[in-house]
């Protein structure tokens, strides 16, 4: 039997106490209309399938509005006023192989539950998954599926963005520098990008001048960089995973970043990359298993680098000249080839108020049990040098002039090259924090 206005107004009043307190004809009226349906939420409105259908409601919906998409292909749209955008579990919005599939240029714009694929593959128009433009502040961009698009989700200067649990897997099938990122950000300020997973594409997440946000606990698998910071300020990277990434945590010009709790499984080229950046903090995170450098300091200052694991790797730490005045103490090296790579002749001094970093292939004594090495840790050595600016010397490790210069600098430690000096070694690594994102799947639906 169908529900009566009167049914109906007995149900919502439920929602709705004010219903209570209105005549019965004046409540039917607000039902009717819908005036009160953000809290009764009976201004739902279901759109079927179709080319134009998602574009024509739009344009009919009131602000506030509520839109569910019924299972089934929808064509592309643009949304230009403050809605919400919900779906049945096989609605899908898919562009046509041209623009974006949905495209937001209005504040408070929530887009939930959505499939979203089909995109055009012109870099120059961003065309995505979710395009957001300027006046798209304070959109909320949550537990969507985006796939086989060139962006996955495009954010262009809104600010005060919610970008979460998003599942993104970009295209693969173009060439690198043809591809689209994941999540691309420019310009936007006070944003939080948080629980996403991000496979295939270019760059998981791309951030280029955009200052003060916050990118948090998201997982990235199968690309060039999985974060790839740009003229990017005051943000906070925490507690992402990069694995299988060329690169995991590219970190390029920023300044006063705070890098913590991340971690890099597998990555080929670099685990971390802090490049021309100063002024930060880079802690509690996990690099293991890269085929070349855990972590690459180039030319980037006044940062603290403590209580890391750097693991497995061929090189721990390469830094070049000028990156001076950090400080680096409680990291742990652990059975890197190399630990440590410097080729310059500065001495640098990696320990803080008696506390230097714990090296696997120190044999240090502890006589007096405080925890700290009675004796002084240089990772490289004289050979080191001499194996870098040649690199056919290698064939010569065990003649007896490579034994000579061990020895020498055994017994006159002057003759040490410049690097790293840690005169406070630790005997055993700091403990890895709880929590850190070792999952590797992907979410579930």
């Amino acid at each position: 039997m169908p529900c009566t206005w009167r049914c109906r107004v007995a149900c919502s009043s439920k929602r709705n106490p004010l219903l209570l307190r209105l005549p019965f004809p004046t409540a039917r009226a607000i039902l009717a209309v819908g005036f009160l349906a953000p809290a009764s939420g009976l201004a739902e409105t279901l759109v079927s399938p179709g080319t134009e259908n998602l574009r024509q409601a739009i344009a009919a919906a009131r602000i506030g509005d509520t839109l569910r998409l019924a299972n089934g292909r929808h064509g592309p749209a643009v949304v230009d006023k403050t809605l919400t955008l919900v779906a049945d579990p096989d609605a899908v919005v898919d562009a046509g192989g041209k623009g974006s599939a949905l495209t937001i240029t209005a504040p408070d714009v929530v887009v939930r539950g959505l499939t979203l694929t089909g995109s055009g593959i012109e870099e120059t128009e961003l065309d995505s998954g979710i395009l957001l433009h300027k006046p798209a502040a304070r959109a909320t961009i949550a537990e969507n599926r985006l796939q086989g698009n060139l962006y996955g989700i495009a954010v262009q200067g809104p600010p005060e963005v919610v970008v979460r649990r998003n599942n993104i897997v970009s295209r693969n099938d173009l060439p690198l520098n043809q591809r689209g990122n994941g999540i691309n950000i420019w310009d936007t300020t006070r944003s939080l990008f948080e629980e996403n997973v991000v496979r295939g594409g270019r760059d998981g997440l791309y951030i280029h001048t955009a200052h003060g946000n916050t990118i948090r606990g998201n997982r990235f698998f199968d690309l060039r960089f999985a974060v790839h910071y740009m003229y990017a300020n005051d943000s906070e990277v925490t507690g992402n995973l990069s694995s299988g990434n060329e690169v995991g945590f590219a970190l390029m010009y920023s300044n006063r970043l705070k890098v913590l709790r991340n971690v890099s499984l597998g990555d080929r080229d670099h685990g971390l990359m802090f490049h021309s950046s100063h002024y930060s903090e880079l802690g509690w995170n996990l690099v293991r298993g890269t085929k070349g450098k855990c972590t690459f300091i180039y030319t980037s200052t006044r940062t603290s680098i403590h209580h890391n694991r750097f693991e497995g790797c061929d090189i721990g730490i390469h830094f070049t000249g000028g990156a001076e005045k950090n400080q680096v103490h409680d990291n742990a090296f652990i059975g890197n080839q190399t630990q440590v790579k410097y080729s310059g002749m500065v001495h640098y001094e990696w320990s803080k108020e008696k506390r230097g970093n714990f090296w696997s292939d120190n044999p240090a004594i502890d006589l007096d049990g405080d925890g700290i090495a009675d004796v002084a840790y240089r990772p490289n050595t004289l050979m080191d040098r001499v194996v870098w600016s040649y690199p056919l010397a290698k064939l010569l490790l065990s003649s007896p002039v490579m034994e000579t210069l061990r020895v020498a600098q055994g017994r006159f430690p002057a003759l040490a090259p410049g690097g790293v000096v840690d005169s406070w070694p630790l005997m055993t690594p700091p403990p890895l924090p709880d929590g850190l994102p070792m999952e590797q799947t992907e979410h579930k639906e």
